[in-house]
């Protein structure tokens, strides 16, 4: 009995010690960016079956770099895009950043293969976080309205795009962006016509 009551005892100041460290405003965020990491893990983001994918129906969007050059999405048709809408703030966003970075520095020299981390945030906010990251990739915000297809009501959301304009791969929530999957997609969608 008195065992039992202390494995009781200890696992209850156990469930109380991760409820505080979810609840402090301090620790909450690296928790659950390290739980999101490991689902992230697991987690490979999917090919939409060829007879379900959403085409574009137009390449009409304006975007500005956190530099204040203007983007306008239009010359990315006829390539392959990847766009991922993200916050800093957003825990499931900052534990696929590195898959991401990574994903992009593996594409960054092909011109065929446009990037877009899209943010609302402000300039100096997402400057400061990619910078102390020590991430390689450019961010975005839009000066325009997104497209109709991509209807972001939550955030990570990821798309990859071919150069049909057809979603290739649409996935909300974090996922491993530097998978065998994603770069075999990619590079089936390169060579594609």
């Amino acid at each position: 009995m008195a065992k039992q009551l202390k494995r009781f005892k200890t696992s209850s100041i156990i469930f109380i010690v991760i409820i505080a460290l979810m609840i402090i405003p301090q620790t909450r965020q690296p928790i659950q960016i390290f739980l999101q990491k490991g689902i992230a893990m697991v987690v490979k983001p999917s090919v939409i079956d060829a007879s379900e994918r959403l085409k574009l129906s137009s390449y009409d969007w304006k975007l500005q770099d956190i530099n204040g050059e203007v983007f306008n999405f239009s010359s990315g048709e006829g390539k392959v895009v990847v766009i991922n809408f993200w916050a800093t703030w957003c825990p499931p966003c900052i534990a696929e950043m590195p898959s991401l970075d990574k994903l992009y520095q593996q594409y960054e020299a092909n011109d065929d293969v446009v990037f877009l981390f899209v943010s609302n945030e402000d300039t100096a906010v997402i400057r400061d976080f990619i910078t102390e990251k020590g991430f390689r990739f450019n961010a975005f915000q839009s000066t325009t309205q997104y497209l109709k297809e991509f209807d972001v009501s939550s955030i990570p959301r990821t798309f990859i795009i071919s150069k049909q304009g057809e979603i290739v791969i649409d996935k909300y929530g974090v996922a491993d962006w530097n998978s065998d999957t994603v770069k075999e997609t990619i590079d089936e969608l390169l060579i594609a016509f």
